[in-house]
């Protein structure tokens, strides 16, 4: 099992798989490439101990934008801050 803590505001997130979705001509856009989509799904890994609402395990949609990718043994994880969380499902 990682043993790994967040610190502060941060939160480690394991974004969910993209999406991809054909325009009405038949190009294939992914996820990164679609401009109507600017929040993404996913799971919360790991929270900061300044971080009160949002609990590991939660679902959450964040601004995709947002945060960067760290890698763990191998495994790629997003850490975002706390105030780029949009909606906790």
């Amino acid at each position: 099992m990682l043993e790994m803590k967040a610190v502060g505001k941060y939160i480690v997130i394991s974004p969910k798989k993209e999406i991809s979705k054909t325009t009405k001509g038949g190009l294939i856009l992914g996820e990164k490439n679609r401009e109507d989509i600017r929040y993404r799904e996913a799971e919360v890994i790991n929270v900061g101990n300044e971080v009160n609402v949002i609990k590991k395990g939660d679902k959450i949609y964040y601004d995709k934008s947002s945060g960067f990718n760290v890698e763990i043994k191998q495994k790629t994880y997003k850490v975002i801050k706390e105030f780029d969380v949009v909606i906790i499902l």
